[in-house]
C-alpha cells in the first residue's frame, strides 16, 4: 500500500475564486478548481500538447484547456463523454482547519489515446521526379457567377508555360477552398501553435491542408497571384499566410525550417497603386518562412490610382504580350533557381537568426510527474 503524502495548496477561501487556478508543488503543476462546494485536483498538463489546464476555465464538470479546447473532469480526470479513457492524473483531496490539502501519492495513471499521426506530420521527403509547381489564387469571387481575373488569367499562362518546360503543376484556387481563419493559438502560447495547424489536427472539414501538402511536401515552386486591394494584396492572401502561423513557428520552437529549397515568386496585378508595398510584405512573409527567391521575383501591373475603368483594366492584361511573355519569363527565373536548389547541400545546422532567438524543443512537461 503506498503511503499517503499529503501537502498543503491553501488557505479554502482563497481557493474557492477564481474557479480554475494552477498551483504548483515543486515541480509538480496541478490544476485547481472548485465546482458546488467541492474543490478538484488534476493535473496541469493538458495530454494534447501540454497546455495549462490551471489557466483553462469550467464548462460543468470539466476543465477546458485554454489551448486547444480538450475537455477533462475537475476531479478524476477523466476524459469528456466519449473519450473518457483519455486522462490526466487526478488526486485525492479533503479539508482541514480551513486548508485544502492534496495526496500526491494517490495520482492516478496518465492515459493518451493512441491517435494515427496526422499526414501532414510525415518526414519531409522530396519524391523523384521533375520540377513541381503551384500556382496559388487568392482572388476572391462569387462561385455561383464567377468574373475574369486578371491575377489568375496570368497565373493560368504561367502554368501552362511551366507544363511546357516539363514541370509538374497544380492550382489551388483559395477561393474555392473552405477553411477557417487563423484563431490565435500562437498568441496563447509558441507551443500552443502546431505542427500541422491545430485547426487542422482538428477540424477534417478545414482543407487549408491542400495548402499545406502543396506547400511543404510537394512543390519546388510556389506561385502567388493576387489582385491589390485597397493598396494590399487580396484578403484570402492574408488569411491562408496567417494561417502559415504553424509553418513559421517551427523555426522559432524547434529549429525545424520547413519550406527548405523551395522558391517562391509572384503575380502582382491592381487597378490601383502600390505595387512595390504589395510586393514587399510578401516577400518579406516567404523569406521568414525559409523560401528563397530567383532574380525579379515578382511581374506586375497597375493603371494607377486614377483608373477606376475596369473594363479597360481586363481588355489591357487580355491583350498584353509584355505581361504574358512576363509571366512565361518569371516562371524560367524561378525553374532555374530550383535547379540550382536541387543540386545544392543545404545545411541542416541550426538557424542563427540576429533578432529571432529559438527557444528549442518542445518542453516535456510529462516528466514534471515522474
Amino acid at each position: 500500500m503506498v503511503q499517503a503524502e499529503w501537502v498543503d495548496l491553501g488557505a479554502v477561501e482563497e481557493l474557492r475564486d477564481p474557479p480554475v487556478r494552477a498551483v504548483k508543488v515543486g515541480r509538480l503543476q496541478l490544476a485547481v478548481s472548485y465546482l458546488d462546494g467541492r474543490f478538484g485536483v488534476i493535473s496541469n498538463v493538458c495530454n494534447h500538447v501540454g497546455g495549462p489546464l490551471g489557466e483553462g476555465r469550467m464548462d460543468g464538470e470539466y476543465v477546458v484547456c485554454p489551448w486547444h479546447a480538450y475537455k477533462f473532469h475537475f476531479a478524476t480526470g477523466l476524459g469528456e463523454p466519449g473519450f473518457e479513457e483519455d486522462k490526466v492524473p487526478g488526486y485525492e483531496t479533503r479539508i482541514e482547519g480551513g486548508r485544502l490539502l492534496v495526496n500526491l501519492a494517490s495520482a492516478t495513471k496518465r492515459n493518451k489515446l493512441a491517435h494515427e499521426p496526422h499526414p501532414l506530420s510525415r518526414k519531409i521527403r522530396r519524391e523523384e521526379g521533375p520540377l513541381r509547381l503551384v500556382g496559388v489564387s487568392t482572388t476572391v469571387q462569387n462561385r455561383d457567377n464567377p468574373r475574369y481575373s486578371t491575377s489568375e488569367a496570368l497565373l493560368d499562362t504561367a502554368l501552362a508555360h511551366a507544363v511546357q518546360l516539363g514541370c509538374e503543376t497544380r492550382l489551388i484556387r483559395l477561393n474555392d477552398l473552405s477553411f477557417r481563419a487563423c484563431e490565435g493559438y500562437y498568441s496563447k502560447s509558441a507551443r500552443a501553435c502546431t505542427w500541422p495547424c491545430s485547426i487542422t489536427q482538428m477540424d477534417a472539414s478545414d482543407q487549408l491542408d491542400q495548402v499545406y501538402e502543396a506547400f511543404v511536401h510537394w512543390a519546388d515552386i510556389i506561385l502567388v497571384a493576387t489582385p491589390i486591394r485597397w493598396g494590399g494584396a487580396s484578403s484570402l492572401y492574408y488569411k491562408m499566410v496567417e494561417r502559415m502561423n504553424c509553418v513559421q513557428n517551427q523555426v522559432t520552437i524547434a529549429n525545424r525550417v520547413l519550406l527548405k529549397n523551395k522558391v517562391a515568386a509572384f503575380i502582382i496585378i491592381g487597378g490601383q497603386d502600390n505595387i512595390q508595398g504589395v510586393a514587399g510584405q510578401m516577400l518579406g512573409f516567404f523569406a521568414e518562412v525559409g523560401c528563397v527567391f530567383p532574380q525579379f521575383p515578382y511581374i506586375a501591373h497597375s493603371r494607377g490610382w486614377a483608373a477606376e475603368d475596369m473594363e479597360r483594366n481586363v481588355a489591357y492584361v487580355k491583350e498584353s504580350t509584355e505581361l504574358h511573355q512576363g509571366a512565361r519569363a518569371l516562371v524560367d527565373r524561378a525553374a532555374e533557381m530550383a535547379k540550382t536548389l536541387l543540386h545544392t547541400h543545404v545545411s541542416s545546422a541550426k538557424v542563427e537568426r540576429a533578432g529571432r532567438k529559438a527557444f528549442g524543443g518542445p518542453h516535456d512537461a510529462l516528466a514534471e510527474e515522474s
